[in-house]
C-alpha cells in the first residue's frame, strides 16, 4: 500500500479528481495549502502599493492506494494537472504500514 500526495494548482482539482476516479481510486483527501517552489511567489499591486506574495495557493491531494495501481494514479495525476507552466506541482509517494477502517475494523488492503 502506498500514500500518494500531490500538490497541484487549485483550478486543476476537478480534472485530477475525475482522472483518479477513472483509474479506480475511490477516495481522496483534499486540503487547501499555501507554498512556493521555483515560482518564488510574485508581486501584486493593491491600492497603489506593491507587495510580494511569497506563498501561493495550492491544493494538496492525498490518496491511499494499492501498490498495483500506483503508476496508474501517478500518470493520471500528471496528465490531469499538467499545464506546461512553472508551478504545476509535485507528486510524492510513500509507504503505508497499516490502514484501519474505523467503522468496520477492516485493515490494510480491505480498508482501502
Amino acid at each position: 500500500m502506498k500514500m500518494i500526495t500531490a500538490v497541484i494548482k487549485p483550478f486543476k482539482l476537478d480534472d485530477v479528481r475525475e482522472a483518479l476516479s477513472d483509474v479506480g481510486i475511490q477516495g481522496i483527501t483534499v486540503t487547501e495549502v499555501k507554498g512556493f517552489g521555483r515560482q518564488k511567489g510574485h508581486t501584486e499591486l493593491y491600492r497603489g502599493a506593491e507587495y510580494v506574495v511569497d506563498f501561493l495557493p495550492k491544493i494538496k491531494i492525498e490518496a491511499a492506494v494499492g501498490a498495483d495501481i500506483v503508476d496508474l494514479a501517478i500518470e493520471a495525476i500528471s496528465k490531469a494537472a499538467n499545464t506546461g507552466k512553472i508551478g504545476d506541482g509535485k507528486i510524492f509517494v510513500s509507504d503505508l504500514e497499516k490502514v484501519v477502517r474505523i467503522r468496520t475494523g477492516e485493515t490494510d488492503r480491505e480498508a482501502l
